[in-house]
């Protein structure tokens, strides 16, 4: 269901309605897309492993984001980047790079 936030015109609108999509991009602009039909794409192993991969990354940024200390380091990194904090979590963790563990060996 669209969600439309009305100030004089439209303000805002985010969500799907019928074949289409409203979505955000990282800048703020809303953009309208049409729905991809994926119900005959046949995903190949590498594209079934790489899922799992971005599922993976994923969770640690949702659990680097949870850590105060954590979500202020990457925080700092974005904002000298122009970039988002989880977004940055997760090319880390892609690169094999992980905040948590060495934040948690200072801790031990």
């Amino acid at each position: 269901m669209p969600k439309v936030i009305l100030q004089r015109w439209i303000k805002e609108m985010h969500g799907k309605m019928g074949d289409v999509v409203f979505k955000r991009t990282p800048r703020g602009e809303t953009i309208m897309t049409k729905c991809p039909d994926m119900s005959k794409v046949k995903w190949s192993p590498a594209q079934k492993a790489h899922r799992k991969r971005f599922k993976l990354a994923s969770a640690y940024a949702k659990a680097a984001m949870a850590d105060p200390n954590i979500r202020a380091l990457y925080e700092k990194q974005a904002s000298k980047a122009h970039k988002r904090p989880r977004d940055l979590a997760i090319s880390d963790y892609f690169k094999g790079k992980s905040l948590i563990s060495r934040n948690n060996a200072k801790h031990v």
